[in-house]
C-alpha cells in the first residue's frame, strides 16, 4: 500500500510539473519581452474614456507599469521609444464574470486584449494564480476572484458551499477574506436568515458582495450597498418576472435599479445566447472557437449542456422559440437599463458551457449594440463602468496619469468598430509590452490543450479543500 501511495504521488506531482513547464511561455522571468521597461509611445491617438473623444496625435509615457504622463510632446530620454504610426490607444478591457480553469486562459484573455478579469468561483488554484500575478511571476491580466460560492442547505452540489445556519454564513466570510479572497459571491438558494448574516459580516469587514439572485429572497432584497453587482440578465425575467416577457414588470424592475445607483448590473448575454446555439448549430460542439476551452470543461460541461438542451428540445416543440424570445427580451432590457442610466458592466460567464476565455466579450458587447448602445457607450461597460464597482478597479479603465498602464493598441478606431479589439497590435499590462506576434503565440499554445488530466486534479483538491 505504501509503494502505490508513493507511486501515486510520483505520477501527481509528474502531471503537474509537466503541466507546469507547458505553460512557461506565460513566465516573466523566461521571456525578455516581458521585462519591465518605461515606454514613450508617440503618434498615438487616445480613446480616453473619460468621455466620447479621442485625443490626437499624442505622446504617452509609462513608467513603472503607470501612465506618468500624457501630451502633445514629452521629452523622456530613459524611455523606449514606441512609434503608433496613428494607432489608437485604448484602456485595457475588464471581464467581470469569468471562471478560469488555468493558465492557458490567461494567455488568451491577454490576446483579446483583456487585461483585468474578475473570477466568480473561486478555487484554491485561483489564490495561487493570484498571487503569481501580484508579483509579477506569471504574465497575466490583473486577477481579482470571490471565495466558493455561498448557498442555502437544499442546494446541493460540489460547486457550492452549503450554509446551513447564520453562525456559518458570518464564518464564511470571515475565512474567505482571511485566506486571500477579494469578495463574495452569494449565489441561488440562501435563505433571507442567512443572506442577512453574510451582509451583516460583509459590512464589519468592508467585504464586496456579487451577487447571483437567490430565488429564496425578493429579487428586491439584492439591491444592499454591500451588494455591487447582480449578475445575469437571465434571471430578471426568471425571478421577478417568473419567466414572463411582461414589458410592465421588467419596468418596475428597472424603476429598482435606477433607484440604487451604486449597484451595477453584471448582464451575461453570451452564456444565454449560447442555449440558442446548443439547440440550433447541429455540430456546435465541434465549433473552432470550442478548441479554445478547458478540455475538462468541453468534455463534461459542454457535453452536459448540450445533452441536456437536445433532450429537453425532444419534447418541447416551442423551446427554439422561447429560447430566443427570451434572448431578444434580455436585449430589451439592457436597453431599459441603459436608458435611465443603470450601470451595466459587461460580463460573459466565460469558462462554462460553450463560452470560451476572451472571445467571448467581444461577442458581449456586440449584444449591447444590438440593445441601442453606441460603441462609446458598449466599450464603456468594460472599461470606466467597472471602475466604478469594487476600490480594487478605481486604478483601471481609462488612460490618465496615475491608472495602471493596462493599455490595447490597435491600428483603427475602436469608436468606429468595436472588432478591432479582438486583434491589438500590442497591449501593455501593468506596463509590461506584449507584441502582437506574442499574443498570437498565446493562443496557438491554448488551442486543443492538453490538461485535462491536471484539470481534474485541481478540481478535486477544491472539493477536498471546500468540503
Amino acid at each position: 500500500m505504501a509503494i502505490l501511495i508513493l507511486v501515486m504521488v510520483v505520477a501527481v506531482a509528474g502531471i503537474i510539473l509537466i503541466d507546469r513547464s507547458q505553460t512557461a511561455y506565460l513566465d516573466v522571468d523566461s521571456n525578455p519581452e516581458f521585462a519591465p521597461n518605461a515606454y514613450l509611445i508617440r503618434h498615438v491617438n487616445v480613446v480616453p474614456m473619460t468621455s466620447d473623444t479621442v485625443l490626437m496625435d499624442q505622446m504617452v509615457l509609462i513608467r513603472e507599469g503607470v501612465i506618468a504622463g500624457i501630451a502633445d510632446t514629452i521629452t523622456e530620454a530613459k524611455a523606449e521609444v514606441i512609434d503608433a504610426n496613428g494607432g489608437y490607444l485604448s484602456p485595457g478591457l475588464i471581464d467581470m464574470h469569468v471562471h478560469v480553469w488555468d493558465k492557458y486562459e490567461l494567455g488568451l484573455y491577454l490576446a483579446n486584449g483583456i487585461t483585468t478579469v474578475r473570477n466568480l468561483w473561486g478555487h484554491p488554484m485561483h489564490l495561487r494564480m493570484k498571487e503569481a500575478i501580484n508579483q509579477e511571476a506569471v504574465i497575466g491580466p490583473l486577477f481579482y476572484t470571490s471565495g466558493p460560492k455561498l448557498t442555502g442547505p437544499e442546494y446541493i452540489g460540489d460547486d457550492n458551499r452549503q450554509l446551513f445556519t447564520p453562525e456559518e454564513a458570518g464564518s464564511k466570510v470571515v475565512e474567505y477574506k482571511e485566506r486571500g479572497y477579494d469578495f463574495i459571491k452569494t449565489y441561488n438558494g440562501l435563505t433571507r436568515e442567512l443572506f442577512d448574516a453574510i451582509i451583516a459580516k460583509a459590512n464589519a469587514l468592508d467585504v464586496d458582495i456579487v451577487a447571483h439572485p437567490s430565488a429564496n429572497v425578493p429579487y428586491r432584497y439584492h439591491f444592499r450597498p454591500e451588494i455591487v453587482t447582480i449578475e445575469h440578465t437571465e434571471d430578471i425575467v426568471q425571478q421577478p418576472l417568473e419567466y414572463q416577457l411582461d414589458t410592465a414588470k421588467l419596468s418596475e424592475v428597472v424603476d429598482w435599479y435606477a433607484a440604487h445607483p451604486t449597484t451595477a448590473h453584471c448582464p451575461t448575454l453570451v452564456v444565454y445566447h449560447n442555449i440558442y446555439r446548443l439547440l440550433t448549430e447541429a455540430d456546435i460542439l465541434n465549433a473552432e472557437e470550442l478548441n479554445y476551452m478547458n478540455p475538462l470543461i468541453r468534455a463534461v460541461d459542454s457535453k452536459a449542456q448540450y445533452d441536456r438542451w437536445i433532450g429537453t428540445k425532444a419534447n418541447d416543440s416551442t423551446l427554439v422559440g422561447r429560447i430566443k424570445n427570451q434572448h431578444d427580451f434580455h436585449l430589451y432590457s439592457i436597453k431599459k437599463l441603459h436608458e435611465r442610466g443603470v450601470p451595466i458592466v459587461a460580463g460573459t460567464d466565460a469558462g462554462i458551457s460553450i463560452t470560451p476565455a476572451g472571445y467571448s466579450l467581444h461577442q458581449e458587447l456586440n449584444f449591447y449594440t444590438q440593445a441601442g448602445m453606441s460603441n462609446y457607450e458598449a466599450l464603456q461597460t468594460a472599461t470606466i463602468n467597472p471602475s466604478r464597482t469594487h476600490d480594487f478597479l478605481t486604478n483601471q479603465g481609462s488612460i490618465e496619469v496615475g491608472k495602471v498602464a493596462n493599455l490595447i493598441l490597435t491600428e483603427n478606431n475602436p469608436l468606429e468598430d468595436l472588432d478591432v479589439l479582438k486583434n491589438p497590435e500590442l497591449i501593455l499590462v501593468r506596463g509590461r509590452r506584449i507584441k502582437r506576434e506574442t499574443l498570437d503565440t498565446f493562443k496557438q499554445k491554448a488551442r486543443n490543450r492538453n490538461n485535462l488530466l491536471v484539470s481534474a486534479l485541481r478540481y478535486a483538491e477544491n472539493l477536498v479543500i471546500e468540503k
